[in-house]
């Protein structure tokens, strides 16, 4: 988009002298900056546009590509109002903030008896909950967890409203929280006593802040490559990334205007809060969330003298996705993940070997 309005720019100015040979009157430049103006804001919208057809076409796929294994629902739930209002008066403000969730069950659940439940959320600044997991949702599935995976405030394919709600750290942990209690309220097998939260990237950045926040409502929480330390985030990736949480409708500050606003959101400034139990995987090339800042959430976690699980691999292909990866290694190093969920919340069916995971997690010919 920047790329489009550079050329415009250029285009129009440079038309506007040729015509004139003189000097472009002020109002002719304001006139032009006007529009360029406009045409941003339209091509934004289109890209919102985009965001909605594509998360409708993932959401058939969803059925599509897992309903021979399960019960696949969507609602609409809500968190807290918005962290901060445009105006406190104006009609709406003040309003629980509302968002989508999935559902999924396996489709030969036990209802009679409690099953554990997984609060799932999807990682990326502005991502959502899409097929990409696939895999391992299966996988859980078949292992007998209910799951259920937020579209937490922030989230693409939704629109523009949606997308400018993003609180990265703030309160879209509250929306993932509110998940959990919707799902023991309304699903009388859903046992409140074996829930945990897996999530990779930001996804891992809310599994510890929930856990943070609610020590007493998760049994356990798996960060995978999390998040950790936004204000050294922010210092070694760019501009254009930076803009994400500066924007008017985010913090609306820089980490330098506001260090402490981004020390709140950061899980390893608030590792004193740790009492779940909990297993962080970090990979040393990580072209994403550089292992740097996994390590100095391992580093304050054991500064408050926690007691955790970690693990550091070296240089493991795939970088930020190694463990989301389809190959035998990604899959033998989520089995390490699945042996520390069962070990804590009990599953009916737990996955303990590749050969089980493979045929739980990806289609095979019949008779296989």
């Amino acid at each position: 988009m920047k790329s489009i309005i550079l050329i415009l720019t250029v285009f129009l100015s440079l038309g506007t002298v040729a015509v004139a040979d003189e000097p472009v009157p002020a109002t002719t430049l304001d006139s032009i900056a006007a529009q360029l103006e406009g045409i941003s804001k339209t091509l934004g919208g289109f890209r919102h546009r985009l965001d909605v057809l594509e998360k409708k076409v993932d959401d058939g796929l969803w059925f599509d590509r897992l309903g021979d294994v399960a019960v696949i629902d969507k609602v609409r739930l809500h968190g807290p109002p918005r962290w901060k209002e445009e105006s406190e008066t104006a009609i709406g403000a003040g309003n629980p903030l509302k968002f989508y969730a999935y559902i999924f069950f396996p489709h030969d659940l036990d209802t009679s008896k409690k099953a554990p439940l997984l609060v799932f959320p999807h990682g990326g600044v502005h991502a959502d909950f899409s097929t990409y997991y696939i895999h391992i949702v299966r996988e859980l599935l078949a292992q007998g967890y209910a799951i259920v995976a937020p579209e937490y405030r922030g989230s693409t394919g939704y629109g523009r409203g949606v997308y400018e709600n993003i609180d990265y750290g703030g309160l879209e942990v509250e929306d993932n929280h509110a998940c959990r209690a919707y799902m023991i309220e309304n699903y009388d097998f859903i046992d409140g006593w074996r829930v945990g939260m897996i999530g990779w990237s930001h996804g891992g950045l809310i599994g510890l802040m929930n856990a943070f926040a609610h020590p007493d409502d998760y049994q356990c929480v798996y960060a995978g490559v999390p998040v950790s330390d936004l204000i050294a985030r922010l210092g070694y990736l760019d501009d254009e990334y930076r803009a994400l949480y500066s924007a008017d409708y985010h913090i609306g500050e820089t980490v330098t205007e506001n260090i402490e606003e981004y020390k709140r959101r950061s899980p390893a400034w608030n590792a004193e809060k740790l009492q779940t139990p909990l297993l962080i995987h970090t990979n040393t090339n990580d072209e994403d969330v550089n292992v740097l800042e996994v390590e100095h959430l391992i580093q304050a976690l054991k500064a408050e003298d926690k007691e955790f699980e970690y693990e550091i691999f070296q240089d493991v292909p795939g970088g930020h996705s190694f463990d989301r990866l389809d190959g035998k290694q990604a899959q033998e190093i989520r089995l390490k993940i699945y042996e520390f969920l069962a070990k804590h919340l009990n599953p009916a069916r737990p996955t303990t070997d590749l050969k089980q995971l493979h045929k739980t997690g990806y289609l095979l010919p019949d008779g296989s």
